[in-house]
């Protein structure tokens, strides 16, 4: 059995945590946020694991780690991601938007088409869902 994490927590600190848990639109900050106060109550790592969903104790203990070692020079941006984490987009909406917006026009009745001739054009392998997805957020762009 391994060393046991504990975490103490200050007044401000437990604040910023529940605001962040209660108020933030980014789901993976309040998890991480939830994650914290979980541990600062004393709960086993295998419990917060059932309570948040996840499988991995590794990944609870990381972010654990992560904010004791890291929050007095970031504070709560240490439960963020780091800039250039995370999967990169397959298009760039700057090089390949004029392309998927002509492709789709001439193809709009049938996507499946449009992803054959797309994946040619751009040299690139993706899902169907993908291409909604990125139609979607260009139709958000343009209505904004």
């Amino acid at each position: 059995m391994g060393r046991v994490l504990h975490i103490n927590l200050t007044s401000e600190q437990r604040t910023e945590l529940e605001h962040y848990y209660k108020q933030s639109n980014n789901h993976v900050l309040r998890q991480r946020c939830h994650i914290i106060l979980l541990k600062s109550s004393n709960r086993k790592t295998s419990d917060i694991c059932e309570i948040i969903g996840i499988k991995s104790e590794n990944q609870v203990n990381k972010w654990i780690k992560r904010y004791k070692t890291e929050y007095s020079t970031l504070g709560i941006n240490s439960l963020r991601n780091i800039e250039g984490q995370g999967r990169k987009p397959i298009f760039d909406t700057e090089t390949d938007s004029e392309i998927i917006q002509k492709v789709v026009k001439t193809e709009r009745q049938k996507l499946d088409n449009a992803k054959v001739i797309l994946e040619k054009e751009l040299n690139k392998s993706f899902n169907i869902k993908t291409l909604k997805n990125f139609l979607k957020a260009m139709a958000g762009d343009i209505n904004e």
